[in-house]
């Protein structure tokens, strides 16, 4: 011991960072168990596998987390051994290592809604939000099994960490002290930048959560891989908003053709009615599911169904983000979302040409409905950046009677208000309304149980509850005097919780009914082509038979003979570009699978054997990610060229 002084604090040392491994990796089956419906593993071989290579996420994790505990435990300062250094050091182990563990338990739930780990990302999502105690309480409440799996693991890591024992040792502060503490400093200081980054390489970057799909056979399973606090750490600062260098100007032009001008109408100037319903994803639209064959299939929406059969609705539609903020960017400005959100970037204080713009300039008065708290979800910061002139939220509403306790005014009186508020407005008119109660924790009125179907999943029915306000908003608006010269939209924000297994295939996840439908049945029928919300915009701006030149990476539903049907969004740490008869995968730099435009649950990657349409393919993706990149960091989300 005299001729190695510190051996033991060093054991005792590794010993406590050992414990981080063993929670971490509980933590992760944990995951698994809970999202094993939305991830395919074929074996118990295939998920060890997944486990093992999460050891080096792990590893970047915890070193880290433990930063400060282990320097504190190394320094030379004689007294490491003494029990009021020790309670110190174990409350720094603990307060950061739970804090961090914590963060793994709330992607158990979160993850079936946004299909990926928890990122920087989703922080800035709640910052909007003014209710986060009742949030929290009501995620305890309804997920109490997960919370109380934390509350069981975090007392088992405790009590394993003090049979821990480390002896009160009398140090003296001489020359093979100091000598053995500061070899060992640097050694352990080296084992841990090597650990932070992924590996002792020095021409190697920090591993990124992109990484965690080199040891994936389908994307999805990369989320096994990682950790949540992985997923935090590694985007906390990180801009994924970076110019790339693909293609050329001339190819940009050719085939994005991001500066749109449509001459295929007259100029009409109807008033205009969008809603952005949340979570009201395709799965649960019975007209959005004909065409599927799906054994023992149910809807839940009669009235969008009934709807469907005097409108214009596209069946093969996809949401381009994953949280409803990206819905709103989408929808109204054509703006998607990838790896980081546009709204939480650098870049959305900006002037962006959009519906609201553009319809503003053509004399309409914009404004935006949302029944929650002023400011949730980043609504009302985001369209002052766009520019709406009114915004109505529950301030507005001004009646509490009505809230539902969790997150906002019920659908169904707010409906009506949403009515009686565009009846006194001069027309035309450009009014969105995003509603609340087919948001978790899926309430629904008192006087309204059992009158819909529990359904075979948790949303079920409350989406039934959202169908019936729209109905009765309905029955309302068509008395009024402006309802007749009116473009009607529905479209969710993004999907959620998944009943059929048709679903859990990595294409068909954040699948959304797009319906366009106006009072003279101009626009009616079932398309199967490829669309997305990003094309909601371009189509509307076509419609009303605007014939100026505009941005829009999305194209007209009814008239774009310009840009093929197609589809770009993000999943699983991967651009997915669907167009034509092929799905590609695609890392932001080059195409990594081709797979068939049936093969939803990508079973059989086709890049070995390439065609002609699949490089056409993987060219307009790099075209998109270009100037979206450009356009995005350099300002110029107008008309400018």
């Amino acid at each position: 011991m005299k001729k190695y002084p510190r051996l033991n604090e060093y054991k005792v040392l590794a010993l406590r960072i050992l414990l981080a491994y063993v929670f971490y990796s509980i933590a992760r089956i944990l995951f698994y168990f809970y999202n094993s419906s939305l991830i395919k593993v074929n074996s118990l071989t295939d998920f060890l596998s997944l486990c093992y290579h999460g050891l080096a996420f792990d590893t970047t994790t915890i070193l880290y987390v433990n930063g400060l505990f282990i320097l504190v435990s190394i320094l030379p300062f004689v007294t490491n051994t003494h029990k009021r250094f020790q309670k110190v050091v174990f409350y720094i182990y603990f307060v950061t290592n739970l804090l961090a563990f914590s963060a793994n338990f709330i992607d158990f739930i979160y993850y079936r809604y946004t299909f990926s780990r928890s990122t920087r990302a989703s922080l800035d999502t709640l910052q909007n939000e003014q209710n986060k105690l009742l949030l929290l309480g009501n995620f305890l409440l309804n997920y109490w099994h997960v919370f109380v799996f934390f509350i069981v693991l975090a007392l088992v890591w405790i009590w394993l960490y003090k049979k821990i024992k480390l002896s009160d040792t009398k140090q003296h502060p001489n020359i093979p002290y100091f000598a053995f503490s500061t070899v060992s400093f640097v050694l352990i200081a080296a084992l841990c930048i090597g650990g932070i980054r992924g590996d002792f390489k020095k021409s190697t970057r920090p591993i990124n959560i992109l990484d965690a799909s080199r040891f994936t056979k389908n994307t999805s399973q990369a989320d096994v891989v990682l950790n949540t606090p992985f997923a935090i750490i590694r985007t906390w600062n990180t801009n994924t908003f970076q110019k790339v260098n693909l293609v050329s100007k001339v190819q940009i032009d050719s085939l994005l053709v991001p500066i749109k001008q449509y001459k295929n109408n007259p100029s009409t100037k109807p008033n205009i009615v969008i809603f952005l319903l949340e979570s009201f994803a395709r799965e649960y639209n019975g007209a959005f599911n004909k065409g599927i064959k799906i054994p023992n299939y149910e809807g839940y929406t009669p009235f969008v169904d009934s709807l469907a059969q005097h409108s214009m609705i596209y069946t093969n539609a996809y949401a381009n983000g994953w949280k409803s903020i990206h819905g709103v960017s989408s929808v109204i400005a054509g703006i998607p979302s990838f790896q980081n959100a546009f709204t939480s970037s650098p870049f959305p204080q900006q002037k962006i040409e959009s519906l609201v713009s553009i319809l503003k300039s053509e004399g309409y008065d914009t404004s935006f409905f949302h029944g929650a708290p002023n400011g949730s979800m980043g609504f009302l910061g985001f369209g002052n950046i766009l520019g709406y002139d009114q915004y109505y939220g529950k301030t507005e509403y001004n009646n509490d009677a009505d809230f539902d306790g969790v997150w906002g005014i019920w659908d169904e009186p707010f409906f009506q208000y949403f009515n009686k508020t565009l009846s006194k407005k001069k027309t035309p008119f450009m009014a969105t309304l995003f509603s609340v109660s087919s948001h978790e924790p899926y309430n629904i009125p008192e006087k309204y149980e059992g009158k819909f179907p529990k359904g075979k999943v948790n949303i079920n029915e409350s989406i039934g509850y959202t169908d019936m306000a729209l109905q009765k908003f309905f029955a309302s608006a068509i008395k009024e005097s402006w309802y007749k010269n009116t473009i009607f939209v529905l479209v969710a924000d993004h999907g959620n919780t998944i009943a059929y297994d048709e679903y859990r295939k990595e294409f068909m996840k954040n699948t959304v009914p797009i319906l366009f439908f106006s009072p003279d049945e101009k626009y009616v029928g079932v398309n199967n082509d490829w669309a997305q919300q990003i094309d909601i915009y371009p189509t509307l701006i076509d419609m009303i038979g605007y014939q100026k030149p505009f941005r829009s990476w999305g194209r007209s539903l009814i008239n774009d003979k310009q840009v093929a049907p197609f589809v770009i969004k993000y999943g699983s740490n991967m651009y997915q570009f669907m167009s034509g008869n092929y799905i590609c995968t695609f890392d932001g730099k080059k195409a990594t699978g081709f797979y068939d435009k049936n093969d939803k649950a990508m079973e059989n990657n086709l890049i070995s054997n390439r065609n002609s349409e699949m490089n056409a393919i993987e060219l307009r993706c790099k075209a998109f990610v270009q100037d979206y990149m450009e356009r995005v960091i350099d300002k110029r989300l107008t008309t400018v060229k």
